[in-house]
């Protein structure tokens, strides 16, 4: 009462301006209460979805394998010859070069056998002389009637067996001499020889121990892996053949290969060959691709992951697998029309390339797609896009 009673003794001229300012304070909070509920009305009439531009670039489309690394040339050094072993002439894992000796079989039985075969040898020479001087001899005097033709005929036939033997001889000197080379057993290739699978003294030979190293060339190594036959029909059908080059466009199927610590490895392998032939209980076929190896990083027998070069897809349409929604076999994607307005859109989806997808058919490049927020949306929705720069998968 005693405020209404102050409020009534002021002037006439304070009580308007209180009044006015009252009027004021209550439009002001009516604005602000209707601008606020209809900026709400527009958030929830309108979603906020984040899009991106699909994008249209050159795509290499790779197929990944097992593989394993196999050397380029692998030989076992065996024994040709049997006897005891005397030395043995390099270092376990080693370098050696064609040629170079390895090891020595003891040789005194094939040097002896070498000598008598040269002495042998030496004797029928000496008798083909003697029948050769004993028919040059018989042959006037037949021609004069003072030898008969059987003393022709058996200096003739004296003359020709010791021809024949010093031939057998030569065969035996030339067997005996090459017998004795076998006692020195020399590197078949140039390459890294393993360890050695016998020691000195040790009775070697083909009816014995015959294995005594293996050399392995590995500058250059294989890398073999398996292909489905559909893998096959989809290059086919890009023609694209495994392991002959794309003169058309310039490419040729390349192989990229994965070390053992992750990392790619920085140099790339040709296919050189593919079976011609689908294995029957696998349903692949082999395929073999060359590799570099200069520092011998790779080893063979390791296994290794293969991504085989099987297509190169010019201004391919590109999107990223968050946005796709598969439904009972079928993909869609949302796109977002100029008028802000959402379409649900089937595609017809190509290979995977990282974290996205190529779109064989149903898609513009350009097109803007919805990436975040399509799992609230429908087909005819109006929404508030928030465009997003995609980043470009290398």
């Amino acid at each position: 009462m005693a405020k209404l009673t102050l409020f009534r003794r002021l002037p006439k001229s304070t009580k308007s301006l209180i009044a006015a300012g009252v009027i004021i304070i209550a439009c002001i909070i009516i604005y602000l209460l209707f601008f606020r509920s209809d900026k709400n009305a527009d958030v929830e009439k309108y979603p906020v979805v984040a899009v991106e531009p699909a994008v249209v670039r050159d795509v290499d489309i790779y197929g990944e394998y097992v593989g394993r690394i196999n050397a380029q040339q692998y030989v076992e050094v065996r024994a040709r010859v049997e006897g005891y072993l005397q030395k043995i002439l390099f270092q376990e894992g080693s370098y050696v070069n064609k040629g170079q000796t390895l090891f020595i079989i003891d040789p005194t039985i094939y040097s002896a056998r070498a000598t008598k075969a040269m002495a042998l040898l030496n004797k029928a020479k000496a008798n083909a002389v003697k029948a050769k001087r004993d028919l040059d001899r018989i042959r006037p005097l037949f021609e004069a009637n003072a030898a008969s033709q059987l003393d022709l005929d058996n200096a003739v036939a004296a003359y020709e067996g010791a021809v024949a033997d010093v031939a057998v001889c030569q065969a035996d000197l030339t067997q005996a001499q090459l017998t004795l080379g076998y006692t020195t057993v020399k590197a078949p290739i140039s390459g890294y020889i393993s360890e050695r699978s016998t020691d000195i003294g040790t009775l070697v030979g083909p009816s014995a121990q015959s294995l005594l190293a293996a050399v392995v060339k590995t500058d250059t190594v294989s890398v073999d892996f398996s292909m489905t036959g559909l893998d096959y029909l989809r290059s086919k059908s890009r023609n694209v053949i495994i392991g002959e080059n794309d003169t058309e466009r310039g490419w040729e199927s390349t192989v990229t290969i994965t070390l053992a610590d992750g990392k790619e490895y920085p140099f790339k392998g040709k296919v050189d060959f593919a079976d011609p032939q689908v294995d029957p209980k696998t349903g692949t076929f082999r395929v073999h691709a060359e590799m570099p190896n200069p520092d011998r990083n790779l080893l063979p027998g390791e296994f290794t992951k293969v991504k085989l070069l099987l297509d190169v897809r010019d201004k391919a349409v590109v999107v990223p697998q968050k946005a796709l929604t598969v439904d009972k076999g079928a993909a869609y994607i949302y796109v977002v029309r100029p008028d802000s307005v959402v379409e649900k859109r089937f595609i017809e989806t190509g290979p995977e390339i990282g974290t996205e997808v190529l779109v064989e058919r149903g898609l513009a490049g350009g097109e803007n797609i919805v990436t975040e927020g399509f799992h609230k949306l429908r087909h005819g929705l109006k929404v508030k896009p928030e465009t997003i720069t995609p980043e470009i998968e290398k």
